[in-house]
Parts: C-alpha cells; structure tokens; sequence
C-alpha cells in the first residue's frame, strides 16, 4: 500500500499520536502520522513560555504502557518543566523508532468522506491527498491559541509574545517594561520569572483565579512508595479513579464536619500542593454552593496572608466563581510576586484595555509604554483543533456546521454523520478534568481495538446511532446541571472565546464511570453503533442502561443542609 492510501491517518503527534503509532503499528494496520509542528510532542511542543509545568505529578503523568520507561526514564522533579517533557516525548519517539512513520510540519486542510469508496481524502497543507479507511485527530484539547481581540494588536511596535506559541529561541526581559495580558495557568506559571527579569510588570487581570502552591522539588519517598511497592496496581488503579490520579475519595461533607476537621484536612491538602488532593478535600464541594463558600474561603485566607497590600490581596482573590469551576492553577511563589515594588496589578474590569498603541497600551483613564507584550489570554479549548480543519461527513455535512450549537459526539469519541472519525480526548470525555495520560490510553487502547474489531468481523464503517448520541449529549448536560459549573464562565464551557456556544466541554462523569460506560459499550456488541460492510450491517441502537448522574448525591447534601439548619 503506498504511502497515499492507508488505513489510517493520524492528526498530530502529541503524547496521543505517539500511543497510536505504537498500537496501530503493533496491530498491523498502515498509517500516517501528519503533525504540524518540527517535532514530537503537542503542546509541549508549543508551550515553551517560562515556567511551563505539568499539573499532575510526574509520577502519573507518564506512559504505562511501556513498563521499561518506569526505569530508563528519571524525571527530575515533582512537577516537570516543558523542557523536560518534551525530552521524554522525543525519548519514547526514538526508542520506539516512530519518526519515520510522522510528517512533520505538515497540517490536515480538509478531510472529506467519500461515501461510494468508504473512505476519507486527506488534504495537507503540502498539498498532498492521502486516502485513508479511518482519520483520527490527536490534536489535543489545549492546542489554539484564543485569536487576540484587542484593538491595535497589529499597530505595536515592540515584542508581542502568545504563551500558546512560544519562540524557540531565549526570550531575555532583562530590564525591560512587560504588560502580561492574563491571569490563568500561563500567567500565573510566566509572571513569577518575568519579574525576576524586567525592570517593570504590568499585569491585566479580568477574573482572578484560585491557584495552589505547587511545594516543586524532587519527588517525595511518600509519593512515589505506592509506585515502587507494586507498579501495575499503581498503574490500575489509577484508571479507576475520577481524575486518573490513585487518591482516596473523600466521605466527609464540608457542611457536617467541625472547623477544626475543615482546617485540619484542609491545610493537609494544601500541604500537598497537588490539584486532585485540594479538589476532592470533600465529598460536596463541587456541588453544594454553600460548602464550596466555606473551602473558597479558606483559599481566599492564604492568598491574604501572602499578599502585604491588602487592596492588590482582593483583587487576587476571587469571588465571582465558587473553587473548582475554573482551572485551578499550581504556581510557584505567584502572589509573592505582587509584593515586588515592580509589579503592578490592573483590574480590567475597573480599567479596561481600550487600545493597544505603537509603543504601550491605553486602559482606563491611563497609558503605560512597555517594550513588550505577553498575550496569556487561554485557548480555544477542546474544539477549537477540531472545527479549524475543514471536515465534511456524509451528505456534505460540514463538522463545523453540526458542531455551531455545541458538539454533538456520542462518547467523545464519534460523531453522527461521520463515519471512521474518530477524536482522542475529544468533548465529551474526561480529558482535560483527568490525568491525560490515563485518558489518552484508554481512548487509543478503544479506538485501536474498535479498528481491529472491524477487520476481523468484516465491518468497513462505523458510525454512532442518533439515538446514542443524543443521550450521550444529554447525559453530560445532566451532569453539568447538578454540578457548580454551568454558573461559570470557564474555557470547560466554551465562555472565553466570544461567539462560541456555552456547554460544557468536558465529561463530569469522572475517569472511572467513563470507563465503565465504554467497556460497556463493547461488551454489549458495541451499543449505540451502527457498523456496515457491503453484505453486512450491525446496529445496535440505544443507551447505555443507567445513563444518569449520580443525582441521589445531591439530594443527599440537601437533606444535610436541611437538618442542619433545623439544629
């Protein structure tokens, strides 16, 4: 076959493309990997803004399907730099000898289904058309960049800088003027570093965000003793907790526990300095108002106790959102930055950036001059990758157009009307709430075993039923209604890119339920599927049985509010 006709083709060649070269090769099938940057690793390809981190320890955000990595590979810290990250991407690559297979600097233009030839035609940015039984998008859930929509963007004369597209060259703000536009993840991990260097920091705020000290250093005995005892338990587990991450789920309600156990497994928690120990400190904090009140408290206590202003201490605190419902950011001596007599915090939503000038930036009744400006302003999240590309499914129905009210994917893994398409870590999916090596295997490992399923029954196509998908769809909606993140403006429902629709992105049914509903799919002959071959078609219409979130929790915090306030 040559190299223009495959089985599959692959969009990107993050930590999900790598997987795939490695499954789809093991499994026999012929494959392109297209990845539009000049090396393996995704995002951290990209991502090379100072102080870069990963959020989840390096002990889990790892392969586990290469037992030998566990001992050829050392990470350095608990928290690996970008650097270091895309280190043991390109380690993994050439151990496993998987360049060859990928085509780099080179993106997917369009992807068309051919339905007569039950197949899709590629077209790269090169020009090339390769044809292909099966397209898979590993593009990632955090890939593009949130275009910039500040007037005057293109009239500035000094250094512009998108933390989502970092140079790959030193950027030296040594005595320079830096305005940072963006207080999220990017920010707050880039501001601390930028200080140390520039003379001056402005920094533009529109919603402070909750962040916790990362405590980075060498991996601790205690964190990795769980690991080293028994590494396959370590590994299982994991894929069967809710975040993808093996940390015991809290029993203790917020509301019935005393001050002092609050305070107690509270400052153990921050201690940690880990996001899944602070998110799940209590079992009702992500769904009852008043319990996340008392925990956003707590938070907003420490910020207060860094910060010696105490108006820039308020700004920094936030209050408009309860804890959890935005990204919470890890950082390393963040709020200490704010205490540098050259650091200065602006509050947009009092002083709004009006324009960008040739040499600065006018807000409120002020201008400053900067010599540079650094664009933290987030990502078109978890659809943005998918809808650039120009995908047309059956009938000529455009991704994009089905896509404009919000996406509609059965399991965040396919999409009516579109045949032997299929999205790694898509909406609809734990991802971007879990450790997204545990997702990123799970989706190959289904995806893969799905595509060899076909081979050896006969099946040429495979496509969700609309029935699964509007439950599946649902089923999310109904998660998001019983949680605290339908009140939030966040990236997880859509609200930071102007025009896009407002749902949330992300599956809340945790890692675990996740799991469970997949294998369950597979186990009953693939439920809400329709697969064809040209004498043959399996459909097995309908929805998983119990596809409900757990809303007996809820009623659960209710009736403990409730008595609680009869005592």
């Amino acid at each position: 076959m040559s190299k223009n006709n495959v089985d599959v083709v692959v969009a990107g060649a993050g930590f999900s493309g790598l997987y795939l070269v490695h499954k789809l090769r093991h499994a026999g099938f012929s494959f392109r990997v297209l990845e539009s940057g000049g090396d393996v690793g995704g995002t951290w390809y990209w991502n090379r803004y100072p102080g870069a981190r990963c959020d989840i320890p390096t002990t889990d955000y790892t392969y586990s399907w290469d037992p030998d990595l566990e001992d050829e590979w050392t990470w350095s810290e608990k928290y690996a730099t970008q650097p270091e990250i895309l280190r043991y991407a390109q380690f993994v690559a050439h151990k496993h000898d998987m360049y060859p297979h990928i085509s780099f600097n080179t993106s997917v233009k369009n992807a068309a289904w051919d339905d007569s030839t039950k197949k899709w035609t590629i077209t790269t940015s090169t020009g090339e058309a390769i044809f292909c039984n099966h397209y898979i998008m590993a593009t990632g859930c955090l890939s593009v960049p949130k275009d910039l929509d500040i007037a005057g963007n293109e009239d500035f004369t000094g250094g512009m800088y998108i933390t989502g597209r970092w140079p790959h060259d030193e950027v030296d703000f040594t005595g320079r003027r830096v305005a940072v536009i963006g207080t999220g993840s990017s920010g707050i991990q880039s501001i601390p570093l930028i200080a140390q260097q520039a003379s001056e920091v402005t920094v533009f705020q529109r919603t402070p965000n909750f962040s916790v000290p990362a405590y980075n250093g060498p991996v601790s005995q205690d964190r990795k003793a769980p690991l080293l005892a028994d590494r396959d338990a370590y590994r299982e587990s994991a894929k069967w907790t809710r975040g993808g991450v093996p940390l015991p789920a809290s029993e203790i309600s917020v509301l019935t526990a005393t001050p002092e156990q609050r305070r107690e497994i509270f400052e153990e928690a921050w201690k940690r300095g880990e996001l899944f120990s602070i998110l799940g400190m209590f079992l009702d904090q992500s769904t009852n108002r008043e319990a996340n009140d008392i925990v956003s408290e707590m938070i907003r206590e420490k910020i207060r106790d860094v910060v010696t202003d105490p108006v820039t201490a308020e700004l920094l605190s936030p209050k408009s959102y309860p804890f959890g419902t935005k990204r919470p950011c890890l950082d390393t001596n963040y709020f200490t930055t704010y205490n540098m007599p050259h650091v200065r915090l602006v509050d947009l939503n009092t002083a709004p950036i009006t324009r960008i000038t040739t040499n600065g930036i006018n807000f409120g009744n002020e201008s400053i001059e900067c010599d540079d400006i650094v664009y933290a302003t987030g990502f078109d999240a978890m659809t943005g990758a998918i809808v650039n590309v120009d995908i047309t499914g059956k009938n000529d129905t455009t991704l994009k157009e089905k896509w404009e009210h919000g996406p509609l994917q059965y399991l965040g893994l396919m999409a009516t009307e579109f045949p032997n398409f299929f999205m790694i870590t898509g909406p609809g999916s734990p991802s971007v709430l879990s450790n997204m090596m545990v997702s990123i295997e799970q989706h190959v490992d289904w995806v893969t075993d799905t595509l060899v399923y076909m081979r050896d029954k006969g099946f040429n196509t495979i496509e969700p039923t609309p029935t699964a998908q509007d439950g599946w769809v649902r089923h999310g909606a109904d998660f998001a209604n019983i949680s605290l993140m339908k009140d939030t403006n966040s990236w997880y429902m859509g609200a930071n890119v102007p025009g896009k629709p407002r749902v949330m992105l992300p599956y809340l049914g945790g890692v675990d339920g996740y799991r469970r509903i997949c294998n369950e799919v597979v186990e009953r002959d693939y439920l809400g599927f329709t697969l064809s071959s040209n004498n043959t078609t399996q459909c097995n219409d309908g929805i998983v049985r119990e596809l409900q979130p757990d809303v007996f929790i809820v009623l659960d915090y209710q009736n403990i509010v409730a008595n609680v306030s009869q005592i």
